[in-house]
């Protein structure tokens, strides 16, 4: 160190004097020399030190973000996923630094998320972790992609693409409908009774999209994918309320409870097609899709009701239904691993999220777990750039489970299928399929 101390000085002696030697600087100039001077100086001994930090990189911490409703009607998610995510960053450590998740409430409204988000880039992030919402999201990424910032592990419903920001876990609703629809036409279901229930917004309609994939498996449902792009069509200008009595969907409008229109339209389907639904998938917030299935049952409907990993929302939709009575059993699609499953992914999440383990906080734990194994990858700069390149160079192990960002996106397809019995879930059976069948 003595040596290199002395080295550098020498060097900024010998420039120095050949600066003052030199005849092409004006002597109006030379005052500023002294800054200038010391700033070299400084490079010279501690080279780095002057380089810019990334946003919301310091010596000691990682800075991160969120945008989640934690408040309102979609808190449930909210709750849940920066439980899980807080819980997977509180004690370890990535790249000598510890890990800061500040989380802004956006109440699921895109006008605050666009402001809230401009509000933490300006803070200084180094990447947007977990955020929650599909319509939100929508509105956010191009702020996000104009300011380089990766968003990663994202709770929505539709499929992000493959934008180099986007780093998805969980797989699209295209994907979960498709497993769903595969299993139900396996045992029984005729592809031509599978309805569906949705919220009348980009939620609703990523559920559409997942529908015309797996009907497109059966060449004779074209006709009713006819429909279904009819109704996509219908929505290019916005959003569009006139999208129920036209095909084997029921639509409500977002923020409101009230369904009746939904069920009509489906009841007007099975009218015009003579057959009844008898698998209804629900695109929906758990409280209206509990609603829903009441009202259905009121009406002695026999359909089967599936739900999908965001409408179960963790347990907040069987909870639903128990405190209503409800005893039945219901399908739902699961993007996690089995609460029980014997992974050491699963252990460290018991631990630390204890009787708040859920479906939902284990996804916040896993984007958690996720964020620090591609940051404990990476050689080289801390950079977003290098992030964002170290996720997609290798498959990751986070602790038992294969999440693999070389193909794009998401970074995980695991699907399964569980069915409510008691007061937990379990997967999902032939015999099962065989008794809601025969109801």
């Amino acid at each position: 160190m003595n040596r290199l101390l002395s080295g550098s000085l020498q060097r900024v002696s010998n420039m120095h004097s050949s600066w003052r030697s030199s005849r092409q600087i004006h002597p109006m100039w030379r005052w500023r020399d002294a800054p200038w001077r010391l700033t070299v100086l400084l490079a010279l001994i501690f080279p780095g030190t002057l380089l810019a930090q990334e946003p919301g990189v310091t010596p000691t911490v990682i800075r991160v973000g969120a945008l989640m409703p934690l408040g309102g009607d979609d808190e449930i998610y909210g709750i849940n996923m920066k439980r899980g995510i807080e819980a997977a960053l509180t004690g370890p450590t990535a790249q000598g630094r510890k890990l800061a998740f500040e989380v802004i409430n956006d109440f699921s409204e895109p006008i605050t998320t666009v402001v809230a988000g401009n509000q933490l880039i300006e803070k200084g992030v180094f990447a947007m972790l977990g955020n929650v919402g599909t319509l939100t999201t929508l509105k956010l990424m191009p702020v996000l992609a104009s300011n380089q910032l990766p968003a990663v592990g994202f709770y929505t419903a539709g499929d992000m693409g493959d934008a180099r920001e986007i780093l998805n876990f969980r797989p699209s609703h295209t994907q979960e409908i498709g497993t769903l629809m595969s299993a139900a036409v396996a045992a029984g279901v005729k592809s031509s009774r599978i309805c569906a229930f949705l919220q009348n917004d980009a939620y609703g309609l990523a559920g559409i999209a997942g529908l015309k994939t797996g009907l497109a498996q059966w060449p004779e449902t074209q006709p009713i994918i006819d429909k279904l792009d009819h109704i996509v069509d219908m929505t290019m200008g916005g959003i569009n309320p006139a999208l129920n009595n036209l095909g084997p969907v029921g639509f409500y409008r977002r923020g409101t409870v009230y369904l009746r229109d939904g069920y009509q339209s489906l009841k007007a389907w099975e009218q015009t097609t003579g057959e009844t639904c008898q698998l209804v998938v629900l695109v929906a917030v758990p409280r209206i899709a509990a609603d829903f299935i009441m009202y259905a049952r009121h009406k002695k409907e026999p359909w089967i009701f599936a739900a999908l990993s965001v409408t179960g929302a963790g347990d907040a939709l069987p909870k639903l239904l128990r405190e209503n009575g409800f005893r039945e059993p219901i399908i739902m699609t699961q993007v996690v691993p089995a609460l029980d499953a014997a992974l050491p992914l699963l252990a460290d999440a018991r631990s630390a999220l204890g009787d708040a383990l859920n479906p939902l906080s284990l996804e916040g734990f896993i984007v958690g777990r996720m964020f620090l194994s591609i940051l404990r990858s990476m050689n080289g700069p801390l950079t977003r750039t290098n992030f964002l390149q170290s996720a997609r160079q290798q498959p990751f192990d986070v602790g038992g489970l294969k999440i693999d960002f070389t193909d794009g996106n998401p970074g995980s397809n695991l699907v399964s299928l569980t069915i409510s019995d008691v007061d937990k879930p379990r997967m999902l059976t032939s015999g099962d399929w065989k008794s809601l069948l025969a109801r």
